[in-house]
């Protein structure tokens, strides 16, 4: 079991005894984190669907592919979000993504910026990482002052990149070295 432990939050792998805590998550937060993510079939909210992609990024987590973790806040355990290094490329690259999403009520408290920061450093130290990248909307401030704040600098425009909700939007992709860290 894998624990990254900072002031604000715990990151922890997700288990199966996490589904029903991930299932309300999703659920609680399906139209705020739509704007800026695929909206999902209703089926995706449900305890066996996220049952099962636990079960996935574990399996992933095996084979050193993805490292997926629920954020607990560190003063009561609550899961809160979650977050990913994901996409993971060995040599010749040793780069992989960071993708993130907090619960609407805890935004703008500095827990997403602490979750990147223990992910990136562990990426590094202990998944070693050369590089990790993380793609995100230009209209979605929070998560640029996020990945800002986090060490992460803007590399460029990727025009198109994602179709989300019928349209194709424009990303930055952002990128931090080990060398930054």
């Amino acid at each position: 079991m894998i624990m990254l432990k900072g002031e604000k939050v715990v990151l922890r792998v997700l288990t199966e005894d996490d589904a029903l805590a991930m299932t309300n998550i999703v659920s609680r937060n399906k139209s705020y984190w739509s704007v800026y993510e695929p909206r999902h079939d209703s089926s995706y909210y449900t305890v066996s669907v996220q049952r099962e992609k636990i079960r996935e990024s574990l399996q992933q987590l095996r084979e050193k592919r993805e490292y997926s973790f629920g954020i607990f806040r560190a003063d009561n355990n609550r899961l809160i979000g979650h977050i990913s290094l994901y996409g993971i490329k060995r040599l010749p690259f040793l780069s992989g993504f960071v993708g993130y999403s907090i619960d609407q009520s805890e935004t703008g408290k500095g827990i997403a910026t602490e979750a990147v920061r223990l992910i990136v450093g562990f990426g590094f130290e202990r998944a070693g990482l050369h590089r990790i990248e993380a793609y995100v909307s230009p209209n979605n401030v929070g998560s640029v002052r996020v990945l800002e704040k986090a060490g992460l600098q803007r590399e460029g425009l990727l025009r198109q990149l994602l179709f989300i909700n019928g349209v194709w939007e424009d990303h930055y992709v952002y990128a931090i070295l080990e060398d930054d860290h």
